[in-house]
């Protein structure tokens, strides 16, 4: 029994829906954050999907890139937040400001 390539490319565009709809509603950064490496993952599931109905590797290569880039993004994305908590305790994503000085 095996499952259709298109019930994971559904649940990659529902998983990707709600990053979109989590990056544009939430104001907390850390949740920001999670949401982008929703959408990360999401596209992520694509690029298995296509490459195991595709019977190719190469979407599983593009895989392995993303998830480098999603691993400098939080790196970089948890920085930027511990210098915005050392100022405000309560920070949001509307705080980058505080940055400045």
């Amino acid at each position: 029994m095996s499952i259709a390539p298109s019930w994971y490319l559904t649940l990659a565009a529902m998983l990707f829906s709600i990053g979109v709809i989590g990056l544009l509603i939430r104001r907390n950064v850390l949740v920001m954050l999670m949401c982008v490496e929703l959408m990360l993952n999401a596209a992520n599931l694509t690029f298995v999907t296509y490459s195991r109905a595709l019977n190719d590797i190469s979407g599983q290569a593009a895989v392995f890139f993303v998830l480098v880039v999603a691993a400098a993004e939080v790196v970089v994305g948890l920085g930027i937040i511990v210098a915005i908590f050392r100022r405000k305790t309560g920070a949001t994503a509307d705080d980058v400001h505080l940055l400045k000085d």
